[in-house]
């Protein structure tokens, strides 16, 4: 990375080298967050070309931040692993994503809607031990938004854990959400509240009881909804 050298010894110039090329920071917090395949990691940064995302990984293997390893029992499969020094890094990332959610203002974060990334990470964060043991389907629909972004289902198997979908995976439904994504979005990022978008109408909960009851267990919300915002 001699192009974007500051030339200096100074250790934070020199990590900056490493970690301040555009995308890298999210592409780490996907790694983070646990995500190791090349597809799993491309949902995490829907935004983020294919082509982009394999040079930044190429970049992060020669830094020795990860490795790549074969899949047991799938040889031919490679995923994306933290090495000891990109470990070191995931209270760093969450330290950045902390004072990101602090000290930014709510509006313009509200501004940048993404059902497939917010479903993704609400996929990753959802409580699966506190769902029924058995299979669950919970459908979320956003009348609001295009073909394509307007239905979700989220699949959880006892011993598989949860899968994300955007087409129909041909089960019964358990439980349906309607809501808005800027509604989702807020209580997702705890800036709303279910029981206030509930008493509003804003957010619709259809089918199994115990399921609608016990939401707030379940649904786990982001990393940074309980940091407390200094900013509006």
């Amino acid at each position: 990375m001699s192009d974007g050298s500051y030339h200096q010894f100074c250790p934070v110039a020199m990590a900056s080298e490493i970690l301040g090329t555009r995308w890298t920071i999210v592409l780490l917090r996907e790694l983070v967050a646990g995500s190791s395949r090349f597809n799993d990691i491309r949902r995490g940064v829907p935004r983020m070309s294919p082509a982009l995302l394999s040079k930044r990984l190429k970049e992060l293997e020669e830094w020795g931040v990860v490795e790549r390893v074969p899949v047991p029992r799938e040889p031919d499969v490679m995923e994306y692993r933290l090495t000891a020094s990109g470990q070191e890094l995931a209270p760093i990332i969450e330290a950045v994503g902390v004072w990101g959610h602090r000290w930014t203002e709510t509006k313009p974060q509200l501004e940048k809607l993404d059902a497939g990334l917010l479903m993704w990470d609400m996929r990753r964060n959802l409580n699966v031990d506190r769902l029924p043991s058995r299979r669950a389907v919970i459908q979320f629909i956003y009348p609001e938004r295009r073909h394509g972004e307007r239905h979700w289902w989220i699949v959880v198997d006892p011993k598989d854990g949860a899968d994300l979908c955007a087409k129909d995976p041909g089960f019964d439904v358990d439980l349906y959400i309607k809501t808005d994504l800027l509604t989702m979005t807020s209580i997702y990022m705890g800036t709303d509240k279910f029981s206030k978008a509930i008493d509003e109408e804003r957010l619709i909960l259809i089918g199994d009881t115990v399921l609608q009851k016990s939401l707030q267990d379940w649904l786990g919300l982001g990393l940074f909804s309980s940091v407390k915002k200094r900013v509006p």
